[in-house]
């Protein structure tokens, strides 16, 4: 088991509509360039959770990440897990993000489920603001087949060649499915990934089909940034595999 491996950031998400992926409008927030995805800064601090642990991490583990500041492409990441869980430094020792982790033997699944049976949001994306972000609204759900293709190319996006994910889902792909949940429901032009705690009850695998529902449960403003919360619960049949709460800033202090 590696307790520390290394990595280069690749920043993937040039094209997508989250423009805090490109160079101009990430400068113009005072970044030195392209943000690289949070959820791809996640991947890199689950690998030596996943080496160590298998997938009795995966299907039974919680973790809470914090993305304290930004990884750009071509930096080296430098990703050491200790007793408490994961950090990952870039080359000039700023701490850019940390992983904690436990397996515990018992995990709650009830503290946000109750807030699923509301109404739910209009399946109009709108952009996102103050206004329209309404706290324990539920999205309407939604299913997703976890293909072999899919969790190849997540696997790849963060160069993780771990044997077991060709039966199991990487956690890359499952975190970046809460992005999708945002930005199926909200036009959000630019925006920034802050935080995830994820809960595994059970391992996810390749071919599975997962219903996925999910409802905005705070928002927030601090320092001039608009912060949303959302719970996002995904269901293979009956059974609730992993459940989550993914922190954005839906709206960049200029």
């Amino acid at each position: 088991m590696a307790a520390q491996y290394e990595v280069r950031a690749r920043n993937f998400s040039e094209s997508s509509e989250n423009r805090i992926h490109s160079d101009d409008i990430a400068r113009k927030y005072g970044f030195k360039g392209a943000l690289v995805p949070g959820v791809a800064v996640y991947g890199h601090l689950t690998y030596p959770l996943v080496q160590a642990y298998g997938a009795d991490w995966l299907g039974h583990s919680v973790d809470n990440l914090r993305l304290i500041k930004p990884a750009y492409h071509g930096d080296r990441l430098i990703v050491s897990m200790g007793a408490d869980g994961v950090t990952c430094h870039n080359d000039s020792g700023d701490l850019l993000a940390t992983l904690a982790s436990a397996t515990p033997h018992t995990l709650p699944k009830e503290d946000y489920v109750h807030l699923l049976e509301g109404e739910f949001k209009s399946l109009d994306r709108v952009e996102i603001g103050w206004d329209t972000v309404i706290p324990e609204q539920p999205f309407a759900p939604w299913e997703y087949t976890l293909t072999a293709e899919e969790n190849a190319r997540y696997t790849r996006e963060v160069d993780d060649h771990l044997e077991l994910y060709k039966d199991y889902v990487h956690p890359h792909l499952m975190c970046s499915l809460a992005n999708t949940i945002l930005t199926r429901e909200y036009v959000m032009p630019t925006w920034i990934h802050v935080g995830t705690e994820s809960r595994h009850h059970a391992p996810l695998k390749v071919g599975d089909t997962i219903a996925i529902r999910a409802v905005p449960v705070d928002k927030w403003e601090r320092k001039g940034h608009q912060f949303i919360r959302i719970y996002a619960g995904f269901w293979r049949g009956d059974e609730l595999t992993t459940d989550l709460l993914h922190t954005a800033i839906f709206r960049v202090a200029a």
